[in-house]
């Protein structure tokens, strides 16, 4: 049985953002012992306190680890044998973290441990905390002026494309063109949820299909900046969670902050018009990616097993539906 949602009003917008943590975490206790042993081991240390930690969507361990000796760490691990994509994600972004510059806003990967079934990142810890949701005006401010930072660091970009996987973009060419794979019961999930889009299908799947040199870049972005990726510290900005960087055009990770900010009840648009790595762009350039990232999305959301973390989904649906928003009132 798949998924049902209430989309009732879906397509007006919400006040609310989407929950902002996945409900398949594990703790440190149930780390196997020679896994948790072999972590201690790079950390010079016992554990003596753990707590896990809200935000993402990812299964397996997040926490935050303080050391018998007084230090502290943050470590995440996934097992192979049991979330195998969250464990292929974890490998790639070891690859990405050693090679971010030290002056990226980005935690600093101290060690890694991989077993072949298990892997884990150490982190320094960041003594942060999320942004407050719905956004509040001058966090909102500050994590726009750290995107634009982070433009100028990883331009060009200090990972070999070749190396990282593929941006999570589009959907609406596959079900414009019934892609094999693509169930009719998907198309009619996609119907439920935005009408509008359902009778749009071949403008929305042109916008995708004309995409690619509007995407076209030598910036390494992050590939999935929401609010729930991001830690504030009285003086900075961190940008964690690494794992869907790709090389392209420098605007793109702006436009998916901003596609979220109307779930807080905040117009887009104005912000995207004085914003430096917005406001000079041909407005196809937006467009595109707005039906890239909505496309992507709702597709994903509206094609989820019954076995899919329900926060997941639910998350993926309003920031969709925020994203199509934007894009519809552009068009």
């Amino acid at each position: 049985m798949a998924h049902e949602w209430d989309v009732s009003g879906q397509e007006t917008g919400s006040s609310m953002p989407p929950q902002a943590t996945g409900g398949r975490r594990i703790t440190w206790a149930a780390v196997p012992r020679e896994v948790a042993a072999g972590i201690e081991r790079l950390l010079g240390d016992r554990v003596a306190g753990a707590v896990s930690q809200p935000g993402g969507f990812s299964e397996g361990l997040a926490a935050r680890l303080r050391l018998a000796r007084g230090g502290r760490a943050f470590v995440k691990a996934a097992s192979t044998s049991t979330a195998p994509a969250v464990a292929a994600f974890h490998r790639r972004e070891i690859v990405i973290s050693r090679r971010l510059p030290r002056t990226v806003p980005a935690p600093r990967l101290l060690d890694a441990y991989d077993d072949g079934d298990w892997v884990a990142l150490i982190f320094e810890e960041i003594p942060g905390r999320l942004p407050a949701q719905p956004w509040r005006r001058d966090e909102l401010e500050r994590v726009l002026a750290a995107v634009t930072d982070l433009n100028q660091a990883l331009t060009p970009s200090p990972v070999d494309g070749t190396q990282l996987g593929r941006p999570r973009l589009g959907g609406w060419a596959a079900l414009a063109n019934g892609a094999a794979g693509i169930e009719s019961a998907t198309v009619k999930r996609i119907d439920a949820l935005s009408p509008w889009a359902a009778g749009h299908l071949d403008e929305l799947a042109a916008l995708e299909e004309s995409a690619a040199s509007a995407l076209a870049g030598q910036t390494l972005l992050h590939g999935d900046l929401y609010p729930f990726n991001i830690m504030l510290t009285p003086e900075r900005v961190f940008v964690v969670d690494w794992p869907h960087a790709w090389v392209g055009a420098g605007h793109c990770d702006a436009v998916t902050l901003l596609a979220g900010v109307s779930l807080s009840g905040m117009d887009p648009q104005p912000i995207a018009e004085a914003h430096p790595l917005t406001r000079d762009l041909d407005p196809a350039q937006v467009d595109a990616v707005l039906a890239m990232h909505s496309g992507f999305l709702l597709r994903v959301a509206a094609s989820a097993g019954p076995g899919t973390d329900l926060n997941l989904v639910n998350m993926m649906v309003a920031l969709g539906l925020a994203s199509l928003r934007w894009l519809r009132n552009r068009l």
